[in-house]
């Protein structure tokens, strides 16, 4: 059998609903649909053109963001520095949800970790520890 790789068809979408059903609880929204960059789908030959026929298998990327947050905190006391990054927060929060972003990540240095983390979860941020990150360069 020969497979190929070619450009995600929207009539590709219920074969790829039934992988991901099998293999990973991954849901992806509709929002989430116009974040996805990448969208390639490994078919069989076989099958020909046909939408949503023989598909092995895709690779898709979808848009995200990493936040990084900077605060001299030589300026103001800690009470003002929390509403700069209060306010800091929400002006981001709106831009990235302007630009089709559901989730922005945070990747906390250890010596800051417990106790910015803290701070982050009373924004509604939460640790993932659901799944194991990976990062190619």
């Amino acid at each position: 059998m020969t497979l190929r790789i070619r450009e995600y068809d929207e009539g590709d979408l219920g074969a790829l609903r039934a992988i991901m059903r099998r293999r990973i609880p991954l849901r992806v929204s509709r929002s989430a649909e116009s974040a996805i960059l990448t969208k390639l789908v490994l078919a069989d030959d076989e099958k020909g053109e046909t939408e949503g026929k023989g598909i092995a298998g895709a690779a898709l990327l979808r848009l995200t963001a990493e936040a990084y947050l900077l605060l001299d905190p030589k300026r103001g006391t800690p009470k003002e520095r929390w509403q700069w990054l209060l306010g800091l927060h929400e002006a981001t929060r709106q831009e990235a949800w302007g630009r089709g972003l559901e989730d922005v990540h945070s990747w906390l240095p250890p010596e800051i970790a417990a106790k910015f983390g803290r701070r982050l979860a009373r924004l509604g941020w939460v640790r993932d520890d659901e799944w194991t990150p990976y990062c190619k360069r």
